[in-house]
Order: C-alpha cells, then structure tokens, then sequence
C-alpha cells in the first residue's frame, strides 16, 4: 500500500509504503512520479538504506536532490508508515 506524502512544484508526487518488516528488519519505500506526455518519470528508494530501487526518467541532479529530501525526511516517513499514513481529515 502507497500513501502521498507531498507534491513538489514540478508536479512531483511522493508516496510512501506501509512499514515493511523483513527478516527483524523495518524499512519504508518512497516512490517519486512525475508526469510526462508519455507516461510518468518515476524513482523508488528504500529507507533505511537509500538503495535506489527503480529509476527512469530523472536527472542525477533530481535523484541527488530527493536523496538530500529523503535524509532530512527519513524520520517523519517512518512515522507515517507506522500510523498508516498521514492522518490529514
């Protein structure tokens, strides 16, 4: 399950996971998509490791930014994968 997290200027959305639990480990996956006139740009890193799962479409320079993103927001997107997502109602 993804749950939005933000939409950046550029019409990025980020969407983050449920929280995983894998062999006594947690981690949460943030999916970065942005639209296209042909489809989507889209990036996917898992948290804790800041291994990039998926990339097409985005510049180094624009996965580097999400990178510096994701450090300064890794706390708050485990929080929000624990609770099932932002509770904004």
């Amino acid at each position: 399950m993804m749950y939005p997290y933000m939409k950046l200027s550029d019409e990025t959305e980020i969407l983050h996971s449920h929280l995983i639990e894998e062999n006594g480990e947690k981690r949460v996956e943030v999916h970065f998509e942005r639209p296209t006139e042909d489809g989507f740009d889209t990036a996917r890193c898992s948290l804790p490791s800041y291994i990039w799962i998926k990339r097409d479409g985005f510049t180094d320079e624009e996965i580097n930014k999400f990178a510096v993103f994701l450090r300064n927001n890794a706390h708050l997107l485990f929080k929000y994968a624990e609770n099932g997502g932002i509770n904004i109602a």
